[in-house]
């Protein structure tokens, strides 16, 4: 049976969330992970059920179950650990090989975007043009998080301090003046940064 990448990918979250959880997501629960309409989760639970990957009841949240499981694919997303470099370009090997997994840097359960950096305004911070910096949505920030957030000029990477009272919103590339607000407009926490080298 033939499914989608995106096909998969919901159904290894709906898989994923109900083994943590017992219970399995709502469509908004899913639509908020991957960033997309309640609508379009939707059309693809359709389609999953039309192709007999899953069954739900109707007028029922989180009735969702998966009938065709799908494999754990960590290996996928997992790069060997070989080894620490440092400043002076030696080379320390690890005596046992380990497995870094890119999924637990992007979480599957969470709510996570991209954005594209254009200019290096915010090279004193190692970001600079062209990288990707990953948000977490619908997550409220910890005093010293660098968050994106919407300001009158438009959004803004901004280090967030809670003063109690308000918020200062803190540039975070060695120049500007803070803002202060009472309330935020925060689009997400950053959460990393990914470069890519030898072209975009």
């Amino acid at each position: 049976m033939y499914f989608t990448e995106k096909q998969l990918r919901i159904m290894q979250f709906i898989q994923q969330f109900r083994k943590e959880r017992g219970i399995s997501p709502t469509l908004e629960e899913i639509a908020d992970t991957f960033g997309v309409t309640k609508i379009t989760i939707y059309e693809h639970i359709n389609q999953l059920e039309r192709k007999g990957a899953l069954k739900r009841e109707k007028f029922r949240a989180r009735s969702i179950e998966i009938l065709t499981p799908v494999e754990e694919r960590s290996d996928r997303f997992s790069l060997p650990l070989v080894g620490r470099i440092d400043a002076n370009g030696s080379v320390e090997e690890i005596d046992a090989a380990e497995d870094f997994s890119l999924s637990d840097f992007l979480p599957l359960g969470k709510s996570l975007i991209a954005l594209r950096v254009q200019g290096d305004s915010l090279c004193h911070e190692h970001i600079t043009d062209g990288d990707l910096v990953i948000l977490e949505k619908h997550r409220d920030p910890c005093d010293g998080e660098t968050v994106v957030v919407n300001l009158a000029g438009g959004a803004s990477i901004k280090r967030y301090c809670n003063e109690g009272v308000g918020v200062q919103l803190r540039p975070i590339n060695g120049s500007g003046t803070s803002v202060a607000v009472k309330d935020a407009d925060i689009c997400g926490v950053v959460v990393g940064v990914v470069r890519r080298f030898n072209g975009k």
